[in-house]
């Protein structure tokens, strides 16, 4: 319910004093956005994935155990199926919020241009004098690519995914 800037500096902090225990998860680290993109994803798309559980009447699992399925079988064969959209759904909007990511990438990767995500890099194109437009834009044609693809493999079940979310 805390907007994620006003999150920024006390992680930043945190971060900081972590990478003093952990390297990999310190400032000028991938494993920093790796832990917060998780952090803040997870609960996300436990939130929308609980619509299309609940969706799932009971009756479903009494029946699948009057036919003998284990716990897992139901899961594999019952249940995911009928979650998948789902899972299609939130997997999209977790892809593109942590591809698109700028605030966190700006906040803790602050001097290791190896580790620069894609909006990073393209921010040092922007010059106080002149801007050089053309990497600009190829820089942002070049971020759309992966999402267009990502996107093209599951549009068949992104719209019944949020047809589902709206039922729970």
């Amino acid at each position: 319910m805390v907007p994620i800037e006003a999150l920024t500096i006390p992680m930043f902090f945190m971060f900081r004093n972590i990478g003093q225990v952990v390297p990999a998860i310190g400032l000028n680290e991938l494993g920093s956005l790796v832990v917060v993109h998780i952090g803040f994803s997870i609960p996300f798309a436990v939130w929308m994935l609980r619509g299309f559980v609940a969706a799932v009447p009971v009756e479903v699992e009494e029946a699948s155990k009057l036919d003998g399925a284990s716990g897992f079988r139901f899961t594999r064969s019952i249940l995911f199926p009928l979650v998948a959209p789902g899972l299609v759904a939130v997997s999209v909007f977790s892809f593109i919020s942590t591809w698109n990511d700028f605030l966190f990438a700006k906040t803790f990767i602050i001097s290791a241009q190896e580790n620069q995500t894609l909006p990073l890099a393209i921010l040092n194109f922007f010059k106080p004098d002149e801007n050089d437009w053309g990497a600009i834009m190829a820089g942002s044609v070049i971020m759309t690519v992966p999402v267009l693809i990502f996107f093209i493999a599951v549009q068949r079940n992104l719209v019944s995914g949020l047809a589902g979310a709206v039922k729970g």
